[in-house]
């Protein structure tokens, strides 16, 4: 097997083995039908090397055979004549990839096996495929390959609820191992490396080092140099990139909070622990105690997490009107009191849900904003995040009486998947059932015999466990420890609470925060807090609280038997204008403890800040930053040559000038000889410099000479002068873009860079010889007892 064959397999097996790690996100058959066409890409690639084609040919032909593999798969029907991708299929695939990104935005993993997700992942990882065969076979540097390996295995990662298991880092790990070492073998079968100190040894000593063993020991150091230099390299990766950023609470940069589409739950807990406690919006308006802020549900409860329903619609438009209202309630909501909030969001609090309380009537954000009427929640889009946004909006001041909750009679299921349960849930069914024994089957004192066992003193609330709200996870926390945050005491009520037949989901949100001095209510990212709603028939969704008083001090009052029943208003509402902190209570006297407010009917968006604030500054930062890395070269450059120079008359001095003198050679795209002498060096210099320096130049390098080979001790020649000259003259005729690549990207740091690889290999080379003897020394001596 040639070895341009041996690294396209071993390409191909490492894209395989990559795109494991992608399973727990999409579902479906797209790992073979990836994995068939990176196949095909690196078959064309071996084809056309053995053919003997030109290097750059081989990349564009595999590029044009996995589009029209990926068009005959999944968009046929919009090809020309059947075979030919078209206007019409570019088109499509942008639609696809759209629909795809959409569905990724609004679901969370497992995705399902949709069509356009299926051409979305298998494009992915064939891409990925075909990149990875142009740095390993064509550029010959298989080693960059893993940084696509390693963004591969970063997707999951930041996606999958509760990350994802240990045993799914070993695919890609060992992908990226069988690659290397079909390179390393490669070049070792094919050139083979001198054994430094091999000449120490009698040519007939059968003494040799094993190549393989010599390509793993190189391959198990640079992952072990890797390891250590990669987070020192990069320590500001964000959490989630690798791993699921959750163990422990260690200090978070504080730079700001994402709650996505994908899991919102997962992204709160990373919220909660993070270490800066930074400010996530403040509002006024609303009770003075403060209200909880809701920013999506989670109704969809497999076993293993709690999602958003795949069930949702398009959702409804934000106009000027009412949104619809909440799903159950049967009462008159025009008799319902309302208040209203002016919220503003950090630029922090990067979110695609805006907060909003339960439940919702009106909202000043429209535009690339809908309002979901299950779920109640308004959701970007087209991706744009609530940060940076001023709103106002009112809502109906809903406090169901607990008298009409303990007479609700379920008559049916709200929905198609509030009530589901997975099939096994253990002994959940009996340890609800004996919590909620003295309810004699009634659901409201079922809920508030569950409300009041997660607050007992049997439970502890603490952020330092694992992010997990699954089946096994939420049996060891009932069960045994009972040790958790609000994900576990939300999950968990709304988990028994299925199980006795109370339909139920689980809101991820704020928790209310009290008004300052100044009356305005300033929630933080450690704010944030997970609650269950519970459903009952004429009220609707009613949140409960089962998070312990050392978190939340109390529950709301209907979840208290014993709380005053809340009489409903008679009388007809007042079409009066309300102020923020007011209320539209017809018959009942209130106090507004807040200061009046603009109206909020008819307005748009407020103003969330100029181009400099919206990214800009990012953006200028982020150009800067290329630009000081690209300047690395240049500034170490600089540095050495005034090193160099700064040095006074001595052995290394005059060494460093003759140094500095061939790397600007090198770096002016000129051969430098590492085999010529001083002398003969000179007269190459003669022969490039004008003439009225070449005095200079003989001068210096006789200089060299003089001092490598005449013995000098104590007087050395001052020759900066002459080495000046000699660099001045070198860059005089060169074309300006040789001379900017000279400046920015110095060809003399290949050498160096060279330079050290081969004494790193040859240490390892002496590390394989020291093994070789000592092997040669112990076999023999093994061999002799065994013949005695």
């Amino acid at each position: 097997m040639t070895g341009h064959v041996r690294i396209s397999l071993a390409a191909w097996a490492a894209t395989v083995l990559g795109a494991l790690v992608l399973t727990p996100v999409f579902s479906g058959p797209f790992l073979f039908i990836s994995a068939f066409l990176c196949g095909a890409v690196t078959g064309i690639g071996i084809l056309l090397q053995n053919l003997r084609a030109p290097r750059f040919v081989v990349p564009v032909v595999q590029l044009l055979v996995l589009v029209e593999l990926i068009s005959l798969f999944f968009l046929r029907d919009t090809m020309q004549w059947g075979i030919l991708p078209w206007r019409d299929t570019a088109l499509a695939f942008n639609q696809q990839m759209v629909d795809a990104m959409d569905s990724i935005n609004r679901y969370s993993a497992p995705l399902p096996a949709e069509r356009h997700l299926l051409l979305f992942a298998s494009s992915v990882i064939a891409v990925a495929g075909l990149l990875i065969h142009l740095i390993a076979v064509q550029v010959r540097q298989a080693a960059w390959a893993g940084l696509l390996l390693l963004t591969m295995y970063t997707v999951p990662a930041a996606t999958v609820h509760g990350g994802l298991p240990a045993l799914l880092f070993i695919p890609p790990a060992l992908g990226y191992i069988v690659l290397l070492s079909a390179e390393g073998r490669t070049r070792l079968s094919r050139w083979g490396r001198r054994i430094s100190g091999v000449s120490h040894l009698d040519a007939a000593e059968p003494i040799e080092a094993s190549a393989l063993g010599q390509a793993g020991r190189r391959i198990g150091l640079s992952v072990v140099a890797l390891a250590a230099l990669l987070p020192a390299l990069i320590p500001a990766l964000p959490e989630g990139v690798i791993g699921n950023g959750l163990s422990g609470g260690g200090g978070g940069s504080g730079v700001g909070a994402v709650i996505a589409a994908n899991d919102p739950m997962l992204d709160m807990g990373k919220n909660l622990k993070r270490g800066d406690n930074v400010d996530a919006l403040t509002y006024t308006g609303g009770p003075a105690e403060g209200t909880y802020l809701r920013l999506t549900v989670l109704d969809f409860f497999d076993g293993n997490a709690w999602r958003m329903s795949q069930q949702r619609g398009e959702g409804q438009r934000i106009g000027n009107t009412a949104v619809s209202p909440p799903t159950g309630y049967n009462g008159d909501l025009g008799k319902v009191p309302q208040n209203k909030l002016k919220v503003d969001v950090s630029r922090n609090f990067r979110s695609v849900f805006a907060p909003v309380p339960y439940p919702l009537r009106t909202i000043s954000l429209k535009k690339n904003w809908k309002f979901d009427a299950s779920a109640l929640d308004v959701q970007s889009t087209n991706g744009q995040v609530v940060g940076g946004q001023d709103y106002n909006l009112s809502w109906y001041d809903l406090k169901p009486d607990p008298q009409v909750l303990n007479d609700s009679v379920t008559m049916g299921e709200p929905d198609q998947v509030t009530s589901d349960l997975p099939r096994d849930i253990g002994r959940l069914s009996d340890l609800a059932r004996e919590v909620t024994a003295d309810a004699k089957g009634n659901h409201y004192q079922q809920a508030v015999k569950l409300q009041e066992w997660f607050r007992s003193g049997d439970f502890t609330y603490s952020t330092a466990t694992d992010s997990q709200s699954g089946i096994r996870a939420l049996s060891a926390f009932l069960l045994d420890n009972k040790t958790g945050y609000c994900e576990q005491f939300a999950t968990g009520m709304a988990l028994l609470s299925r199980t006795l037949g109370i339909p139920s989901r689980v809101v991820v949100g704020f928790m209310p925060r009290p008004a300052d001095k100044d009356n305005k209510h300033i929630v933080k990212m450690h704010d944030m807090h997970a609650w269950p709603e519970l459903y009952f028939e004429g009220v609707g969704w009613v949140p409960f609280e089962p998070t312990p008083a050392s978190r939340i001090a109390s529950t709301p009052d209907w979840t208290q038997p014993g709380s005053a029943v809340t009489p409903n208003p008679t009388t007809a509402p007042t079409t009066a204008p309300t102020t923020p902190g007011a209320t539209e209570d017809p018959g009942i006297s209130k106090p507004n403890p807040r200061g009046n407010l603009p109206d909020d009917s008819g307005l748009g968006p407020i103003d969330g800040g100029n181009w400099f604030t919206n990214g800009g500054g990012k953006m200028i930062g982020l150009v800067l930053a290329v630009i000081l890395l690209l300047g690395i070269p240049w500034l170490i450059r600089t540095l050495t040559r005034r090193r160099r120079y700064s040095r006074p008359p001595s052995r290394i001095g005059i060494e460093g000038l003759w140094a500095e003198v061939r790397d600007t050679s090198r770096d002016l795209g000129l051969e430098w000889s590492e085999i010529s002498t001083p002398r003969q060096i000179g007269e190459w210099l003669v022969s490039k410099l004008p003439k009225e320096t070449h005095p200079q130049a003989l001068r210096l390098a006789r200089g060299v000479e003089a001092m490598r080979y005449a013995g000098l001790d104590d007087t050395f020649p001052d020759l900066r002068t002459e080495a000046e000259a000699v660099r001045k003259a070198l860059w005089q005729d060169v074309r300006l873009v040789r001379r900017w690549r000279a400046r920015l990207l110095p060809p003399s740091w290949r050498w160096y860079l060279n330079r050290g690889s081969a004494e790193a290999s040859d240490l390892l080379d002496e590390f394989d010889l020291l093994l070789a003897r000592i092997r040669s020394a112990v076999i023999p001596r093994r061999a002799g007892r065994h013949a005695n």
